[in-house]
Order: structure tokens, then sequence, then C-alpha cells
């Protein structure tokens, strides 16, 4: 077996792209001074009054047009480039997670079970500094670049939100292209991940209630027991994924909750499950959204009971446009070097709500590899993890990733 070298970039030696990293790595006592400042503070949800001014206060200088959100703690930075062209759309997001803080660091969260646990503050700081590199650069833009501060995307609809108010007619002209990046501590510092096609699964949440007869559990024939009706539906559904689903689609279902009766000697009238739906394509989705109610039914019926079956609306697959992805890989390789690039074979089944705007916007997802230095990205604290912990020498690669970006769109 021969090693092949990583493939070049059909941009190397763009003169458009000298330079940007070298800036960002400039610009980095900024980048690090807000990124601390909000992970000390991190907010969660839709309304984020800290954050939102921080974010303010980092663009207040620069040559922008700034919305605010009405309904939403967002913050939307418009820079109109020294020519008319397309709009390319850069996006950060800033919410926390509710989770209590164990990484031990000097800027360690000071909000009582609330943490940046999946390094929202890492994309708004770098965000913020490629407005700057590019505002420094507006004279090399044929076009408009806005930049998306987005509240809520922990399961809040932020970015549905978002384009509910207006985000894709800020520039008064059609968005053409979009990049999210997202950090992650289980890859190399400072590499980027991309993939064309789906990169995130959708996500459902759901609950089946399972209703019977309550009784005496010493006679269990004059009650009508939900606990072996409700345990039948576990095994049940994930023979169901098998036998409904191609092997080629990978779809997820997990019972990650189940809860029923009182104490030992009562059947309960109710056993409640609850669980997740992850899948990589909507069809693959709205086939499940389908089956587990029909299933839990049919198994419930055997037993003499009946369910109820709620589900959240949930966030849709998340999809790069294959040309967009690409090309991030050849700006990466162009800007950050060969080494830096590391196309995924596979998408995640975790999910995005960045995936309403893809579906509106050719554009991509990407992710920045932050795994501490001396440590396997293999045993690295994941994201969500109340340990997790992000190099912060990558984030000037994200920063003039961005830049890079929106350079080559608005070339």
């Amino acid at each position: 077996m021969t090693n092949q070298a990583p493939a070049s970039s059909p941009l190397a030696g763009d003169p458009r792209f000298s330079g940007l990293l070298e800036a960002a790595h400039a610009l980095q006592p900024k980048t690090v001074a807000l990124r601390r400042q909000l992970h000390q503070n991190p907010e969660q949800g839709l309304e984020l009054p800290l954050t939102q001014a921080a974010v303010l206060s980092s663009l207040a200088d620069l040559d922008l047009r700034v919305h605010t959100g009405e309904k939403v703690g967002s913050v939307i930075g418009v820079l109109e480039g020294a020519r008319p062209g397309p709009t390319v759309l850069l996006r950060g997001d800033m919410d926390a997670l509710p989770l209590q803080e164990d990484t031990g660091l000097d800027y360690a969260s000071r909000i009582e079970g609330s943490m940046h646990a999946c390094g929202h503050d890492t994309h708004v700081a770098m965000l913020a500094s490629a407005a700057r590199l590019l505002t420094d650069r507006r004279d090399q833009l044929a076009g408009t670049v806005v930049f998306m501060f987005q509240p809520g995307e922990e399961g809040h609809y932020g970015a549905k939100f978002m384009l509910d108010e207006g985000l894709l007619d800020v520039a008064d002209r059609p968005v053409d292209q979009a990049l999210a990046l997202h950090i992650t501590s289980k890859e190399t510092s400072g590499v980027l991940r991309c993939r064309p096609g789906p990169i995130m699964a959708s996500a459902n949440s759901f609950t089946i209630t399972v209703t019977g007869k309550g009784g005496h559990a010493s006679n269990p024939s004059d009650a009508v027991d939900p606990v072996p009706a409700a345990a039948a539906m576990v095994g049940a559904l994930q023979t169901v994924v098998t036998r409904r689903i191609s092997v080629f689609e990978p779809t997820v279902v997990t019972i990650s909750r189940i809860t029923a009766g009182t104490t030992s000697n009562i059947i309960p009238e109710t056993a409640e499950l609850e669980g997740t739906l992850r899948a990589l394509s909507e069809a693959s989705r709205a086939t499940m959204l389908a089956e587990i109610p029909r299933v839990c039914e049919q198994i419930a019926a055997a037993h003499g009971c009946t369910i109820s079956f709620v589900v959240d609306a949930g966030y849709p697959v998340t999809v790069n446009d294959d040309e967009v992805a690409g090309r991030v890989h050849d700006i990466a390789r162009a800007t950050l070097g060969n080494g830096h690039v590391n196309p995924m074979t596979n998408p995640l089944m975790g999910a995005e709500d960045w995936s309403y705007v893809l579906q509106r916007v050719p554009g991509a997802m990407a992710f920045l590899g932050a795994c501490p230095p001396g440590v396997d990205p293999a045993e690295a604290a994941p994201n969500h993890s109340n340990r997790v912990h992000f190099d912060e020498s990558a984030l000037p690669h994200g920063v003039s990733t961005y830049a890079a970006f929106a350079l080559d769109v608005l070339r």
C-alpha cells in the first residue's frame, strides 16, 4: 500500500487568500478575549442579553449596518463591498447548554448550571473577527456579506425565527451562498472537515404514553398492565427500523427514558416512553414518524392498552450543497494548507437548525477541529460534555476560513 499525498487546491497561490491566516493570527487577542468573555457568561435559549451586548460591542467600530432581532436576541451585521455583486451569509450561533461546567479552566462559566459546552462562544468570536478582517478588505469585495449571530440553536429553532424575521432580505438581494462553521474537540486542532450532501441528521423527540388499568401487583389478571406493553414496544421499534428502512439510509430510534409506577406492589395505570428519532433523509424520517405510532398502537392493542403519541416538530436533515462543500475544501486547502483538510466520510447523527437555512440557500456546514494539545481526539471529552475543552489556537483557522469563503464568493 502506498501513501497518497493530500490533494492540492486549485486555488493554491490565489492572491485573494494571501495573508489571511496571518491576519487572523494577528486578531487572536481580540478573538480569545471575546470568546472567554462569552464563556464566562453563558446564556441559554432565544433571549441572550449579555451575549447580544458583547457582540454589538465587538462590531461597534466596524462600518456595518447592524440589525437586532424583534422577537429573539439575534444580531445581523451587513458589510457592503466596494462593488455590487452577490451576497454571502456567514453564521455563528450564540447560545449555551444547561450543564454545570467541570473543566477547571480559569475562565470557566460563572453561571450556575449553564455552560458553553458546544463551542458556540468560539463560533461567535471567530465570526466577529472575520467581520473585522473582511471590513479591512472591503475594496476586494464585489457584493455583500451578511454576518448572522444566532440565538437558540440548541433546540429552540433560532435559525427559523431569524428567517421568519427577514434574515435573507437584509441585503436587499437574495443570498447566494452560506457557510456555518462548527468547532469539535474530536478532530485535530486546526483541521477542517466537510462533505457534500447530508452532513447532520434530522431530530425528533417523541413521547408515547401507554394506558392500561391499574391494580394490585399480586393480582395482575384484574388489571391491564401497561408495563409489558411498553417493554415490548422498545424491542419492536428497533426491529421496525431494520425492516422498513434501507440499510443504506442510516436511521436511529432510541428510547432513552421509561417511567412507570410508584412502588413494588401496584400495577400502574400508565407507562411512558420518551425517545429520539434521527434520520439522514426526509423520506426515512417520514416513514418512521408514521411507523412508530402504528407499531405501538398495535402492540398496545394486543395487551389491551391504548397509546397516545406526541412528537415535536424537530430539525430537518442538514444537507450541504455538493458544489459549495467541495469549494469549502478547496478554500481551506489554499488558506490553511493541505494538511489541515480532512474530508468527512460519514455524516453525524446530531442535528442542527442551520438545516433551515440550507433548505433555502446553497451552502454548507463544516467542522473545525480543536482538540486540546496532547490529547488523542478519540479520547477527548466531546461536545455537550461538561468537561469539553477547545484549543483556542484553532480559532484563526476558523476566522480565515470564514473570510476566505466570502472573498471567494464575492470575487
